[in-house]
């Protein structure tokens, strides 16, 4: 059934402009810019967007409409323009974690954390099925049950935020076409790089493993996402190699390893129905997977049978799971609140468990000073007010919001506090009361947001071929994550589960046209770089002329492209250009220069002493885990209380779920402290980088 013409549709003074949702965005369709990704994003407001008559947090809101041919509803794609100048968050913790980290003489480059502070991001949102009627409301980037959102710097650097399909509850949209278009969003516009971190799982199966044996990519490397870096010091080698070891492991060797397991007749059963059913041999695990995966688009999907999905990239609502046999019973849990300083432990985030829990102490004074004012007892504070508040004690604004946004439903100085969205004003307010269970304290933590009991091994043979998926999971949980006695094999896959970062570049070319293309670097000052010798250059700029340009024109285009880019630029003044001192400006530069080069560019007055330098922030914080790791991966970390550097609390053999001890001392300065005691004999993994004692090793290489 297709879905009613939207109400704000009719209200329109004028019928908007609908495009087709499987061709929008394909060369011509409807635009076919030449520009960079600054320019052609504003000309795709102007021609292909309505704007709306609202504003999201002071933001302007255009909407795009995607008709479904077939079906025949209407898609509504919003883009809001967020002003970094007027952002509670102008700094990009994306960038600061999902960048790539390329290898230096003697150091790590810094992710995306390098790049100047651009001045606008453009935020591309399909909503949930559900409210594609409704306006979007205050706090519409927190939130995770959106069927796409995307964010795009005005420098054509970008990342994929969430996508949501038929998996995640969409009656309408599956994951697949979502991407589709956001590809062909970003090609037409002329994207430069776009991160995104795979988290996505279908039957509780993280795709990033199950497709990287099969096909030797993540779900998203058919769009031509490739590795970009790996946590706990993963690299692109140990990536590769891992996905190798897996892919190339021989079925009917594996059949022999299970033969001494309980499994082994189920497993056996599987391989030889497959085997009987594909006209090309099978012979590697890869191999299999990737027949069955194909072969589950031709076979009946058994619903009742069927293990619930899980989404793409993301959960929204907390489930609670129970296995009976071969079901999955899924029903929801009521919310409940939360110990701030557990939440605060178990977040992945750069600051101590205790600044947290400072700035969420001064965040619940706020409110309690604002009740103690107002006769009705049970007023509240909208963000930007708890945000001022917080500054008068709190100079980390980074802190504050990484706070405001963690605090829901949970429990501060025996208070409870909540946030929502005012029905009045549509702005998001924080209140707090007294808990809900009664008196202070005395409330029960809840459970893990999601409980997996894990299905009992089956006691009669498995019927392969009834349910294509099922036998897929059965391979995926006991050879790939239930290999018996092999080290490698269960290296190599936590390899991949630690591997969730990954980019597509659309790579800087000439094309043949009457028009000049340039990659123009600006060179910073000696000054600059004495200050931070680490500080890799920021990427240059995409710049296109006319063919008649002079070399004049090349130095106005770069400093109006600089000033309308970044914040910290905005007084740059282009003097020269290098290898290009001695020409006039009035020369033409055809033919002086060719098209297609890289260009460096000397200037004055750039400021890259305001706040608003990097995006990365001005934070000055070291990391050096044993793992390998130099830099945020986007991991829980933790801070040693003697040396201050940053490490993993998994390598440092906290468990996720533990909360961080009040005082931590990594090994390192443990030892300092101590008398050095014998080490056992380890063995070092050049491929894995992981130290495991000999004795557990055995013979087994990853050569």
């Amino acid at each position: 059934m297709s879905i009613r013409v939207f109400e704000s549709c009719k209200k329109r003074r004028r019928t908007p402009k609908l495009y087709g949702l499987h061709t929008f965005a394909n060369p011509g369709c409807p635009i076919s810019p030449s520009g960079p990704f600054r320019d052609n994003v504003r000309g795709f407001l102007r021609e292909c967007a309505e704007p709306e008559g609202y504003n999201v947090e002071g933001m302007p809101v255009w909407c795009t409409f995607l008709v479904q041919e077939n079906r025949g509803f209407l898609v509504p794609l919003y883009t809001i323009e967020e002003s970094v100048k007027h952002s509670l968050s102008p700094f990009c913790d994306h960038c600061r974690s999902n960048g790539e980290i390329q290898t230096r003489i003697r150091f790590h480059v810094h992710c995306w954390s390098h790049h100047f502070v651009s001045k606008r991001k453009y935020h591309l949102i399909i909503p949930v099925d559900d409210e594609w009627n409704k306006p979007l409301d205050d706090g519409v980037f927190d939130q995770q049950t959106h069927l796409l959102h995307g964010l795009i710097h005005c420098n054509g650097f970008g990342h994929l935020l969430c996508i949501n399909g038929i998996e995640a509850g969409s009656k309408y949209l599956c994951g697949r076409e979502i991407m589709d278009l956001w590809d062909r969003i970003c090609t037409n516009l002329r994207a430069r790089k776009i991160t995104v971190v795979d988290v996505s799982k279908k039957r509780l199966m993280d795709l990033r493993l199950l497709h990287g044996v099969a096909y030797g990519h993540p779900w998203f490397g058919r769009w031509g996402y490739r590795f970009c870096h790996g946590s706990f010091g993963v690299t692109e080698h140990r990536y590769e190699r891992a996905v190798e070891i897996l892919s190339s492991m021989e079925l009917d060797k594996t059949i022999q390893d299970f033969n001494t397991t309980n499994r082994y007749r189920d497993l056996k059963h599987i391989i030889r129905y497959y085997r009987d059913l594909s006209e090309t041999r099978l012979i590697t695990i890869r191999d299999l997977l990737r027949f069955m995966l194909t072969l589950k688009s031709r076979v009946p999907f058994q619903r009742n049978s069927a293990i619930t999905a899980a989404p793409l990239m993301s959960s929204s609502k907390p489930l609670t799971r129970t296995s009976h046999q071969n079901k999955v019973v899924v029903k929801e849990r009521p919310m409940k609140y939360r110990k701030f300083s557990t939440v605060a432990a178990n977040l992945d985030s750069r600051w101590p468990v205790r600044r947290l829990e400072y700035a969420a102490n001064v965040v619940v004074d706020a409110l309690k000073e604002k009740r103690a004012t107002n006769k009705s007892g049970n007023a509240g504070m909208t963000r930007q007010e708890a945000r001022d508040a917080a500054r008068l004690h709190i100079g980390d604004t980074g802190l504050i919001d990484y706070v405001l946004k963690s605090m829901n439903n949970v429990i501060v100085g025996g208070l409870a506090v909540r946030r929502a969205v005012n029905p009045s004003t549509r702005v998001i307010e924080y209140t707090i009361q007294e808990p809900e269970s009664g008196a202070h304290g005395n409330y029960q933590e809840p459970e893990p947001e999601i409980e997996i009991v894990p299905k009992p091994l089956s006691t009669t043979a498995i019927v392969p071929g009834v349910d294509v998926y099922s036998d897929v999971a059965y391979l995926y949980n006991n050879v790939l994550l239930g290999f018996p006695g092999s080290v490698v094999i269960g290296l190599a896959v936590q390899t991949i589960l630690d591997s969730k970062q990954f980019v597509k570049e659309w790579p800087f070319k000439d094309e043949e046209d009457e028009l000049l293309r340039f990659v123009c670097q600006v060179i910073p000052s000696l000054s600059d770089l004495e200050s931070d010798p680490t500080k890799e250059i920021p990427p240059g700029e995409y710049i296109v002329l006319p063919l008649y340009a002079t070399i004049g024109d090349l130095k106005a285009e770069v400093q109006s492209a600089m000033r309308d880019t970044y914040c910290g630029t905005e007084q740059l003044v282009v003097t020269e250009i290098e290898g290009m001192e001695g020409i006039e400006d009035v020369e033409v530069l055809f033919g002086a220069v060719e098209s297609g080069s890289q260009l460096w560019i000397r200037g004055i007055g750039m400021d890259l002493d305001m706040e608003l330098r990097y995006e990365g922030g001005d934070d000055k914080w070291t990391v050096k885990c044993k793992c390998g790791a130099q830099d945020d991966d986007g991991e829980r970390m933790v801070a040693c209380d003697i040396c201050e550097i940053w490490q993993h609390t998994r390598c440092s053999g906290i468990e996720d779920a533990e909360a961080v001890p009040p005082l931590f001392v990594c090994a390192g300065c443990c030892a300092s402290l101590m008398p050095s005691r014998a080490q056992p004999a380890c063995f070092e993994f050049e491929d894995f980088g992981a130290s495991t004692p000999v004795a557990e090793l055995g013979m087994e290489t990853l050569y």
